[in-house]
């Protein structure tokens, strides 16, 4: 191997991983809520599972930061996957046996979130030392590891909705649990520890024995941080709404709409895939050229453009060609802001708050999505699909003018130096 792929090779080591895994949960994310439609019939009890898995990894997120920085970033990825490759065979075989309660399910579901959590908590802060090593700028690393989960969704929701069709749930859950142990290998084998990895500064000393008030302690220094830039605040605020009501979207009214009104589950396979492949191309574009283009004003416009048509489509359409057409041009704009708020983040927060303040922010972002579940499965319950897009869709296009109203958001076009770093 050449030297350049010598240095490339643990970032696209991580990319790799994360496409695997991410296919893998793409196609849970259509067998599990179409097992449970079909086991059920109930949008509540979907809402219910969407709300089990999500709620612990959003926990897990948010708090795991000064354990990750005890045990290592490469090593909770690690031990994180493998125990959610465990939790999702149980599912599977749970399934496969016609054993499979909607407690049981709950309960597996929810332990594969909470390890996903602290997982995802430890990858995040390995792409700028993997970047660095790599030579390559922030947005160029966070558009391809942003592109790897959409090539995931590309690739794990088209064939998601085949495999169910043809092999039953079961099965493709069973292949998701392959794909996290796929991940843990690439991982072990390409990523080496970051303290590995040549920094331009020394190494940080380490961290002191983790107590219950070191620990709270060093979750309230990431907070501080978090309150007192605004433009991460302000990030965060939006996100938290758009996730909210996209998981409504990709968890409830996606899988209603294809389960009543076109009676297949391809479809919901082909319109989460049209989906994955705009982002794909969005992120790609950002990764090639984020560094030419005016981050604020590509931001608001991409965001408002991509945010809310995909709610009108599934309220007032039933054409799957239509509606997969709408989510692939709303998927290329949505893409793209996803470059940019990485590699604000990485500029904004010293590296050593990273685990604490990118895995509050992140999770924070998530708040949302497992009240999300709950919220989509209530509305297309107690009003109906139509009016459920109807509604969400209005609250998305009111949400997503605010990066264009308000000046705070202009400050994305800066470079700050981070406050202590």
């Amino acid at each position: 191997m050449s030297a350049t792929g010598a240095r490339r090779a643990p970032l696209l080591g991580l990319i790799g991983a994360y496409l695997v895994s991410g296919a893998g949960t793409a196609l849970s994310a259509i067998a599990i809520p179409w097992l449970v439609l079909v086991t059920t019939g109930s949008a509540v009890a979907t809402g219910l599972v969407g709300f089990a898995e999500m709620a612990p990894y959003v926990l897990l997120q948010a708090t795991a930061g000064p354990l990750v920085d005890r045990v290592g970033l490469r090593r909770t990825f690690l031990i994180g996957n493998l125990v959610a490759a465990a939790a999702v065979f149980g599912v599977f075989l749970l399934g496969a046996l016609h054993e499979l309660p909607l407690g049981a399910l709950v309960g597996l579901v929810a332990i594969a979130g909470a390890v996903r959590g602290a997982a995802d908590a430890a990858s995040t802060p390995m792409i700028p030392p993997l970047a660095r090593l790599a030579r390559w700028s922030d947005e160029r690393a966070v558009g391809l590891y942003s592109g790897a989960n959409r090539a995931a969704l590309l690739v794990g929701m088209p064939l998601a909705g085949v495999l169910v069709a043809l092999a039953g749930p079961a099965v493709t859950i069973l292949i998701d649990s392959l794909t996290f142990l796929c991940a843990v290998v690439v991982v072990a084998v390409t990523v080496p520890r970051i303290e590995q990895v040549p920094a331009e500064a020394p190494a940080a000393p380490a961290p002191p024995r983790l107590g219950p008030s070191a620990y709270f302690a060093e979750l309230r220094e990431g907070l501080r941080f978090l309150r007192a830039d605004r433009l991460l605040l302000s990030l965060m605020a939006l996100i938290v709404l758009t996730n909210l009501l996209d998981q409504a979207m990709s968890a409830v009214f996606l899988p209603v709409w294809a389960h009543d009104r076109v009676h297949d589950a391809v479809a919901f396979g082909v319109v989460g895939g049209a989906s994955g492949l705009g982002m794909l191309a969005g992120v790609l574009l950002t990764a090639w050229l984020g560094q030419r283009l005016p981050r604020w004003l590509t931001f608001a416009c991409c965001t408002l453009l991509a945010s809310a048509p995909p709610f009108f489509a599934v309220a007032g359409w039933t054409s799957v060609v239509a509606v997969a057409a709408v989510f692939f041009v709303c998927g290329v704009f949505g893409g793209v802001p996803n470059p940019i708020i990485g590699a604000v983040q990485y500029e904004r927060v010293p590296a050593l708050l990273q685990t604490r303040v990118l895995g509050a922010m992140k999770a924070s972002a998530y708040l949302g999505v497992p009240f999300g579940s709950l919220l989509g499965g209530l509305l297309a319950q107690s009003v109906g699909l139509t009016w459920a897009c109807v509604a969400a869709g209005v609250v998305m296009l009111l949400a997503t003018v605010a990066p264009l109203a308000f000046p705070v958001w202009r400050q994305l076009d800066r470079t700050p130096v981070p406050a202590g770093g």
